[in-house]
């Protein structure tokens, strides 16, 4: 076997694509511990995360797209032209089984990985040239984080909701447990999906009262429900601070960890989709695809990732340290305030030098005392030894 992906989540399914498409001779292996490819989840990012050749590769992928977004806060509502696109888990599966059927395994838990071979559950043991570990995120005492945690129902309704376009953020209800706001995908004329999210301090992720908020806005915005389709829930990590060398370093020597598993996410937003193309454009580039080579390109990359996005851990900070939880969605009100092209450019991990003074200038949301606290990055998780 030339390389065993371990997990079948995004980041794992784009890289095996992407080698798939560039080099067919590749003998490969996916192996989900679960019933399917992609589990129960969705990915979102705007078109300006991605460039045209991105864009290009991921269109099979994408379950639905929109000319435009929208937000609302307790100040303001802004309507903003970037489009905005998603790929459902359903689909993710639908062409990863066109087109790497007989590469897949689920059901195949791993017991015990290592650079040349893994292990699973059943006793099998599967040599490879190359290991990759995309099981999702470890808690780790290397990385300070805060979390944006959510459960979403995918709603049909018995009339119209009248969206034409996905709100990304609507901060007008009660603000609990952090920044909580609620994140609507209109996925046909009669269904949405709601989901209702926290950046909060903890993982805690109380389902009852969720679905039972979601009921409430639904019921705010005039929907009636005719019955709920599905229900997902994910508690992403918001990224303070950390050391990311110790922390890639706990995966085992020589295995290539990829996702959230190797830090790859945005720091603030938790989107990962992006990421997850970045990292199988890098790998479908590698000449050497061995164990070590893999590993240690893999490990670059996402060491250069992480050591680039210091400003956004910096905002991350202020948001959780110097504002008061039931005050966090002042920042990102201000925010929303900005240019569309700064916005653009911070969800896309392109911000300028002149971007960065932009979001700092003005009278900050924050005490300024408790923001000088929070400009020293943290490097380990609050009392790790």
């Amino acid at each position: 076997m030339d390389i065993v992906f371990v997990g079948a989540g995004l980041a794992n399914c784009l890289i095996a694509a992407r080698l798939a498409a560039q080099r067919p001779g590749l003998d490969m292996l996916l192996l989900e511990a679960g019933e399917s490819v992609g589990g129960n989840h969705s990915w979102s990012c705007h078109d300006s995360d991605l460039d045209g050749p991105q864009r290009a590769f991921l269109a099979p992928f994408t379950s639905y797209r929109w000319a435009g977004h929208q937000v609302h806060f307790p100040a303001f509502s802004r309507s903003l032209k970037g489009g905005y696109a998603t790929i459902s888990s359903e689909r993710l599966a639908e062409v990863m089984n066109e087109r790497l059927c007989a590469s897949i395994r689920t059901g195949a838990r791993v017991a015990h990985l290592a650079a040349d071979h893994v292990v699973l559950d059943s006793g099998e043991r599967i040599a490879a040239r190359a290991v990759v570990d995309g099981r999702g995120p470890v808690t780790s005492r290397h990385l300070d984080l805060g979390f944006q945690k959510f459960l979403g129902q995918e709603l049909r309704l018995a009339r119209p909701h009248g969206l034409t376009r996905p709100v990304i953020m609507d901060a007008r209800v009660q603000q609990v447990d952090g920044y909580r706001f609620v994140y609507v995908l209109p996925l046909d004329d009669d269904t949405v999906l709601v989901e209702d999210t926290y950046y909060a301090d903890g993982p805690d992720l109380p389902a009852e009262a969720l679905r039972d908020r979601i009921a409430a806005y639904a019921g705010a915005q005039g929907w009636t429900l005719d019955y709920v389709v599905r229900e997902e829930e994910g508690i992403l990590p918001i990224a303070l601070g950390g050391d990311i060398d110790a922390f890639l370093a706990e995966t085992p020597a020589g295995v290539a960890p990829v996702g959230l598993r190797a830090g790859l996410f945005h720091p603030t937003t938790g989107y990962s989709l992006p990421d997850a193309m970045a990292l199988a454009d890098t790998v479908s580039a590698l000449a050497d695809l061995s164990g070590p080579a893999l590993s240690a390109a893999v490990r670059a990359h996402a060491a250069t990732a992480w050591n680039g996005r210091g400003f956004f851990r910096l905002l991350n900070r202020m948001l959780f340290r110097a504002a008061d939880p039931e005050r966090r969605y002042a920042i990102l009100q201000r925010f929303y305030g900005l240019s569309e092209d700064l916005i653009a450019h911070f969800y896309a991990d392109r911000l300028t030098l002149a971007d960065k003074a932009r979001i700092l200038s003005g009278r900050p949301p924050v005490s300024v005392f408790r923001a000088l606290s929070c400009l020293a990055e943290t490097k380990a998780a609050p009392g790790s030894p």
